[in-house]
């Protein structure tokens, strides 16, 4: 449900809402929140609510440190594991200087600008999110170990799989906050899980993508166990991917489809430091179905781009690259502009590959382009990219790439 500002007033009056914990996250995608009386309520949505940033990595320092939160009214939903009575809901908020300035790291502001310029191009993108995560063991203290809930493979059901009531459980609480998810099954790692989401517009996914991930958490601690997003939480184990769908709409033109993930080749590799933002997302890429080289066909696994077999609006595209490391709010903006090039400029989709890049001998594999083998790599893709400096502000450049 969509909420005016007066509504999510009367919403806090009528049910007993006593905190409101506006919502952000900081330029990696950790988010963050503040919470507020609902006697705030008004005060928050005319004039917004103080932060310190000094205190928040990248976000500013001692000498320039107040930036306001401004609550979005029709992002709320309530945390359905605090209690019934004295009730806690959830607003995103935007991000602002005293002076009513947009703060240049406020991403999820970002994606609202590119998704703006998609619409003032005749188009829309949606998304779908695939995200994977361990599931852990906890020790006495509550610490995560490193010994997975469960040695179940690939949807794998009980009693080999123990993430089985924790899944249940994690999309009944979605549900109830009005996120409605699509699956959800065992993965192939061992305490390893997906739970994949229905499409949705870019900013609801990536709202979605980040209340997931928080959601997942409690209800793993709630039931005395550890989730990790990580992109390697085990060695000998596949990595968590964050398997992004992406579609245009309108739906139905072939061109319009193909270009879109021209694009998409053209410009991930200098996408790659925001898709994979940790040293460690490198290990995982290139191992367990993890991809490494820039290529695309239909419904293979091995590519970094695969077309699901889905027809219709069901039709998209999805790229395997990313991990849950990822910030989704410069993830799904970086794409919808690399799919606004490849579409504005008409750009040619280079011939599938329609075989198996992990099996394929070096002769083969040697054609193709190859995604960055570190993060180092990644950040000098991103720094000698003109589509990057575009797109993305010089100080979110600098925190992540260290310039």
């Amino acid at each position: 449900m969509k909420y005016s500002k007066e509504e999510v007033i009367a919403y806090a009056r009528e049910e007993d809402v006593k905190f409101i914990r506006l919502a952000f996250c900081d330029v990696f995608g950790k988010q963050k929140n503040i919470s507020i009386m609902p006697e705030e309520l008004p005060r928050a949505f005319e004039y917004g609510i103080a932060i310190d940033a000094s205190a928040i990595s990248g976000f500013g320092d001692e000498m320039r440190s107040d930036l306001l939160l401004h609550p979005v009214p029709d992002t709320l939903v309530p945390l359905p594991w605090r209690p019934e009575q004295g009730r806690v809901v959830q607003m995103f908020s935007t991000i602002t200087y005293p002076n009513g300035t947009l703060f240049e790291c406020d991403t999820r502001s970002l994606l609202e600008q590119a998704v703006a310029r998609a619409k003032a191009s005749g188009f829309e993108f949606t998304f779908g999110a695939e995200q994977e995560f361990y599931l852990f063991l906890q020790d006495e203290e509550g610490k995560k170990t490193e010994i997975p809930v469960d040695e179940a493979g690939y949807m794998d059901i009980a009693p080999e799989d123990h993430g089985e009531n924790v899944r249940r459980e994690i999309c009944l609480t979605l549900e109830k906050m009005g996120i409605r998810p699509e699956s959800s099954h065992h993965e192939e790692g061992p305490g390893q899980n997906e739970i994949d989401f229905r499409y949705s517009d870019a900013l609801t996914a990536a709202d979605n993508a980040l209340t997931f991930q928080r959601v997942v958490r409690t209800v793993a601690n709630r039931n005395g166990l550890a989730a990790d997003f990580s992109p390697k939480p085990l060695d000998n184990a596949p990595g968590n991917g964050f398997h992004i769908n992406i579609a245009p709409k309108p739906f139905g033109d072939n061109d319009v489809f193909s270009e879109m993930i021209a694009g998409i080749l053209k410009h991930v590799r200098a996408m790659t430091a925001f898709l994979n933002p940790t040293p460690a997302s490198y290990h995982r890429l290139g191992h367990f179905k993890a991809p490494l080289y820039i290529s695309w066909s239909a419904e293979n696994r091995s590519q970094l781009v695969r077309i699901p077999a889905a027809e219709g609006e069901y039709r998209r595209a999805e790229l395997r690259s990313p991990d849950p490391c990822t910030n989704p709010y410069l993830a799904f903006a970086l794409l919808i502009y690399a799919a606004l090039d490849g579409i504005e400029n008409h750009l040619a989709l280079p011939e599938a590959t329609d075989l198996n890049l992990f099996t394929a001998d070096h002769a083969i594999l040697s054609k193709y382009d190859r995604l960055p083998e570190s993060f180092e790599d990644a950040c000098h893709a991103a720094l000698g990219s003109n589509f990057i400096r575009a797109h993305i502000p010089e100080r979110i450049l600098s925190i992540y790439c260290g310039i």
